[in-house]
Order: C-alpha cells, then sequence, then structure tokens
C-alpha cells in the first residue's frame, strides 16, 4: 500500500490484501472499501495517508456520497410521524428521528419545521440502507449540531472547495477573523453545503463570494483576496 500513496487508483484496483500480515488496525475512509480481505479503491483519485493507519481515496466528484461519521448541512424537506426526511444532496434524502437531537424524548419532541437546515453527523453510510443522520455526539450532547439559525445564509459548492476550507492550512477562515476582525460562524458540509452568519448581510455575502472564489487560487492570492473584500467592506 505504501508504494500507492499519493499515486492515481482507479475503481477496483487493489490497495492492499488483507490475508497477509497487517500489523496495526487500518481505517478507510471515502473512496475505499473492504471486500472479500481486500481493501479495494471504489473511485478515482489521489490515494492519501493520515497517521500510520487511516487511508482514503480524494477524488473530484459532483454528487455526494455519504460515509459515516461526516458532518453535513441539510434542509428539512418533510416530517413523517417520527423521521425527518433531509435532502443532503446525494441520490436520495436522509432519514433523521426526532429522538437524534439532545434532550428529545417521546413527550418532547424538537421545534422544528420543513425548510429548516440543519448540522447533522451521519450515523448509518451504507450502499443498501437509506441515510441515517444524529444531532448529537456519543456523549448525547448536541456540541456544534443540530438546527442553525434561520437568519444565517447557505449555499452549495463543489466538494473540493469544502474539504480545501476546512483544511487547516487554508488561511481564508484565519484571515477574516484575525487580520481583518470580521468574525463569522461557519458550517461547512462535506456534503458541498456551507453555512455562515456574519453580524451584517453585506459581511455574510462578502465571505460566501470570497469562498466561492478560493476554489482555484493558491494561499497567498486567498489572502489577497481576503483583504481587498475587507477593504471594500470598510469602505477604502
Amino acid at each position: 500500500m505504501e508504494s500507492l500513496i499519493n499515486s492515481i487508483v482507479v475503481p477496483g484496483d487493489v490497495i492492499l490484501d488483507l490475508t497477509a500480515e497487517v500489523k496495526s488496525k487500518i481505517i478507510v475512509g471515502p473512496g475505499l472499501r473492504v471486500s472479500s480481505n481486500k481493501i479495494i479503491a471504489t473511485k478515482c483519485g489521489i490515494l492519501h495517508k493520515k497517521g500510520s493507519n487511516v487511508y482514503w481515496v480524494d477524488s473530484r466528484q459532483k454528487r455526494y456520497v455519504p460515509a459515516k461519521g461526516e458532518t453535513i448541512v441539510g434542509v428539512i424537506t418533510n416530517k413523517s410521524g417520527d423521521i425527518f426526511k433531509v435532502e443532503i444532496g446525494a441520490s436520495e434524502q436522509a432519514q433523521l428521528p426526532y429522538l437524534a437531537f439532545e434532550g428529545a424524548t417521546k413527550k418532547f419532541r424538537p421545534n422544528i419545521n420543513v425548510g429548516d437546515v440543519v448540522y447533522a453527523r451521519l450515523l448509518v453510510a451504507n450502499k443498501d440502507l437509506e441515510p441515517e443522520l444524529v444531532c448529537v455526539d456519543s456523549h448525547g450532547k448536541k456540541g456544534k449540531l443540530g438546527v442553525l439559525p434561520s437568519d444565517g445564509f447557505m449555499f452549495n459548492c463543489s466538494l473540493n472547495l469544502v474539504r480545501k476550507i476546512l483544511n487547516p492550512k487554508c488561511p481564508l477562515i484565519d484571515t477574516f477573523q484575525r487580520t481583518l476582525q470580521i468574525p463569522f460562524e461557519i458550517a461547512a458540509g462535506m456534503n458541498g453545503n456551507i453555512w455562515i452568519k456574519a453580524k451584517t448581510v453585506n459581511e455574510t455575502i462578502a465571505v460566501a463570494n470570497a469562498i466561492l472564489a478560493a476554489e482555484y487560487k493558491s494561499d497567498s492570492e486567498i489572502k489577497e483576496l481576503c483583504e481587498n473584500i475587507g477593504n471594500a467592506l470598510a469602505g477604502f
């Protein structure tokens, strides 16, 4: 497997034969799956490794493929009985049980309406099952998950841009919040939906435009872009 790191793989490539001796537990991420004691690529892209045992394929795709554990930003489209339906940009909608919220009981149901935007985590993501979401962590606490304020702004972008924005080395968020002193809240879903909220509507739109314009720019160009937008907001 080590010889394939940072190289291009295509669907069907055998990344590793698990029948051979494996010294430690291996965690496979998006673009990989285990079949017949083999780790096989399911997407065309570049094979990456994090730490000593986490592997995934970084690929460009238009439609989101749910992966267990990923956080997403979705829109409530329907509620039927005990289940909310959420549009997440995948081939089918995800289900969100009302008991998947902090403090929810059979008597006390969360106040959620069609059209609300939620920040949730994928609990079930299987090709044979409907995706299922939760808005709590393993301790039953919501943390940053849940229904997002209605006065924010949600927009869609490429999955590659989301990964770029979430990269700790990307200077966009740090430049706005620390250098330019333009604070804002952001919830970036791995499904390509991003929700933001700044102090004013102008700042919110400016941050959204900066994110959309950053996809094909280098770090230095992103800093320059943010500074230009910051100066425009300040009236210079």
